[in-house]
């Protein structure tokens, strides 16, 4: 009986830090970070916080290729081809900081930081308000947790 016990513990604990791991993005495949924006429809931004209804937006990816000096991204399910920044310092894929080129007019950040996107105070990227993984999921589900945005 304890070690039935013992090897439910266990398993409940793994299955709990994978679920962790999975919802907040700790675990990536091939040192990619993705950064899911969210948009306020039927109402304004207020910093971060939407007075209409949350909604899931776009799934902003990026690869950083540390060897190359270069970070790629695209728009996950999105049509347009990706981008790729070529002047790049990178410490690891969650953060990176990449000097503007053309193809920084379709992304969100040239830097990120602990895997939270900078914004540009330039104007070289486009505006951006983001959720955890998680969140995005639930809204993508009909499920509305807050209105309000990380970011």
């Amino acid at each position: 009986m304890w070690a039935l016990r013992t090897l439910l513990i266990f398993f409940a604990t793994v299955t709990a830090l994978a679920a962790y791991g999975w919802g907040t993005d700790k675990i990536a495949l091939q040192g990619e970070c993705t950064i899911y924006a969210v948009r306020c429809v039927g109402g304004a931004w207020q910093q971060n916080q939407c007075s209409g209804k949350l909604e899931p937006a776009e799934r902003f990816r990026f690869r950083a290729l540390k060897p190359h000096r270069e970070v790629l991204f695209w728009t996950v399910g999105g049509a347009d081809p990706s981008g790729k920044f070529t002047d790049c310092a990178i410490e690891d894929r969650r953060n990176w900081a990449c000097k503007a080129n053309s193809d920084a007019a379709r992304t969100i950040t040239l830097q990120m930081i602990h895997g939270q996107p900078t914004r540009d105070s330039s104007g070289n990227t486009m505006p951006f308000h983001s959720v955890e993984k998680w969140h995005w999921w639930l809204l993508r589900l009909g499920i509305p947790v807050s209105l309000a945005a990380n970011d």
